[in-house]
């Protein structure tokens, strides 16, 4: 080898060294953990713009996966026991669909009949609210709380709120045509859905179709537990705030129920908006002290939901950081509306899931994991010894020196695990 061609050799390993070190410490694994997390919520972002565009045939199609993979062990669990396919499949159905329905009416019977009265008493609690601000001894400068009630009213009380909150499914041939797509899809899926994933994956051989069969089962999977976890939390969240508004004798306590129900598939922000709804209706029917007993109510339903019953009905289904929930629900919000805000969520959740098994059943794909703290002491002494050799006389040594900061730049690929990557 020339010595020019060392030289270039030496001086383009050396620069990969420098960058090793530098994607290596703290600060680097987090800006690729940011990059990760970033490339996550773009494709769940172009998902939840794909589903509202083309919400009539996108929003029954992704919820009858939603709910097939919610509802697929009972039907696996009856097949198992005797059940034929075709019967297992329509009870499954019938079940679901008169689950859906019966939810779907107390909905309309509960919120939307007294909806006028929920608006009135929202908008005369934050009115109680501002003048007990205005009454205080010192001077609070509160200049956009009358804007702030008179957009709330307004944007409760309008149309194209309760139309936005369905996300394009304003009308009732929209209505009708998407529940139909949503029944007949769910059928499908129930019935043949490994089927349907096999006949996708044809295309694919040997590694890839494997790991398209993982990422089917892990995203299946977690679609399943994040709606089962989630109903149970939310009737939970419901059942509680519903048993103290009664106590308290709250006005609208059913509905606020409903509402609670309903809003607990937002997480983190859903039960508690919610909540300060109850807590509004609460100061204006019953006084200072019931409200803030709804406030205590609340809090105490969301500590003892997401400290002991979330964990252990929902598992890791919904390992995410809160701040990547938030970011995930502001996203779909802003593309989806109310809808898009439910949907991000699972979307989030099902694609993180799949990244935890690219590369096999429990190993995450490389950049996904975590570093042994003996395996970056080591990858850093290696790159200080590569930088200490490239800086030497020898030309040999300086050469194997930047061979060993080759290596250990492919190492310290952030949450890579070197030892398996000639085995991957």
């Amino acid at each position: 080898m020339s010595q020019n061609a060392v030289r270039t050799s030496m001086g383009w390993r050396g620069r990969a060294a420098r960058a090793a070190e530098l994607w290596g410490d703290g600060f680097g694994g987090l800006a690729t953990r940011s990059v990760q997390t970033l490339a996550v919520l773009a494709v769940v972002a172009l998902a939840v713009f794909v589903v509202v565009r083309l919400s009539v045939v996108g929003i029954p199609v992704l919820l009858a996966v939603i709910v097939a993979s919610a509802i697929s062990p009972w039907v696996r669990w009856m097949r198992r026991h005797g059940v034929p396919a075709t019967a297992a499949t329509w009870a499954a159905l019938i079940a679901i669909v008169l689950v859906l329905g019966g939810v779907i009416a107390l909905v309309v019977q509960a919120v939307l009949g007294q909806w006028d009265d929920l608006v009135d008493s929202a908008a005369n609690g934050m009115g109680a609210v501002q003048a007990f601000v205005d009454g205080l001894p010192f001077a609070v400068s509160l200049p956009d709380l009358d804007q702030a009630t008179q957009w709330a009213r307004d944007l409760v009380a309008s149309s194209g709120f309760r139309s936005g909150a369905l996300a394009g499914f304003s009308a009732t041939a929209d209505v009708l045509t998407g529940f139909g797509v949503f029944v007949v899809v769910l059928f499908f899926f129930l019935k043949d859905g490994r089927a349907i994933w096999e006949f996708l994956l044809r295309p694919f051989h040997g590694e890839a179709y494997e790991r398209g069969v993982r990422a089917g089962l892990e995203a299946a999977a977690s679609f399943g537990s994040y709606l089962r976890g989630t109903t149970i939390v939310a009737a939970a969240d419901a059942i509680g705030i519903g048993i103290g508004l009664i106590v308290l004798q709250v006005p609208l306590a059913l509905p606020l129920a409903v509402i609670v129900f309903v809003t607990a598939f937002i997480p983190i922000v859903g039960a508690t908006l919610a909540g300060i709804l109850a807590a509004l209706v609460a100061l204006v029917a019953n006084g200072l002290l019931p409200a803030v007993i709804v406030i205590v109510i609340v809090i105490v339903v969301n500590q003892l939901e997401g400290n002991l019953l979330q964990p252990v009905v929902m598992g890791r289904t919904l390992k995410l950081h809160p701040l990547v929930i938030l970011i995930a629900l502001t996203v779909g919000a802003t593309l989806g509306g109310v809808l898009g805000a439910i949907i991000a969520v699972p979307l989030t959740a099902a694609a993180w899931s799949v990244v935890l098994v690219w590369d096999g059943s429990g190993t995450p794909a490389r950049f996904a994991r975590p570093r042994p703290d003996a395996e970056r002491e080591r990858v850093h002494a290696r790159v200080e010894r590569a930088r200490a050799a490239a800086h030497g006389d020898g030309d040999a040594d300086a050469e194997a020196g930047a061979d060993a900061a080759v290596d250990a730049a492919g190492t310290l690929a952030p949450d890579d695990e070197p030892e398996d990557a000639g085995r991957r």
